[in-house]
């Protein structure tokens, strides 16, 4: 699961996370899409909307299904919405892997920013999990996600 692991690590950080990346082309109606290949797997980000948002990371290896991750995510006050993905959610991201004893399938345990506060939170292991993420700002939820994934077999 190592590779699974450093492989994630490296395909978060130059898709989405990555503010510098373009998309790929879009693969659905309205679909937002990431893709990034090393070696033998290949990482594949789709997601739709913008303050409330659904998404699927799909990991194929040999170029059969491997892996997977559904998200689903929402600001909850609108005055902050692209603000909060600018200067908090993108920048965490570019952290994942970081954090000891939280897996590297969001950003790391905890992020500051300025005012912001980011957070994440995992239950289980690469193989089965659920994690919750949330951002604050001055001590004001304003952002969360949930996402739940694992191997596909």
């Amino acid at each position: 699961m190592q590779n699974l692991e450093t492989f994630l690590i490296k395909a978060k950080k130059q898709t989405y996370a990555n503010a510098n990346i373009k998309k790929a082309l879009s693969t659905r109606n309205q679909s937002k899409d990431y893709e990034y290949q090393d070696g033998n797997y290949l990482y594949h980000d789709t997601y739709f909307g913008t303050t409330n948002f659904i998404g699927e990371e799909v990991v194929y290896l040999d170029n059969q299904i491997y892996w997977a991750m559904n998200y689903y995510g929402k600001t909850l006050d609108d005055d902050y919405s692209e603000e909060a993905m600018d200067k908090a959610l993108r920048p965490a991201l570019m952290h994942v892997g970081e954090s000891k004893n939280v897996l590297p399938v969001r950003g790391p345990k905890e992020y500051l920013n300025g005012e912001y506060k980011y957070t994440f939170q995992t239950k289980g292991d690469i193989t089965n999990f659920e994690g919750v993420e949330t951002i604050y700002k001055n001590n004001k939820k304003i952002y969360e996600l949930k996402c739940h994934g694992g191997l596909i077999k």
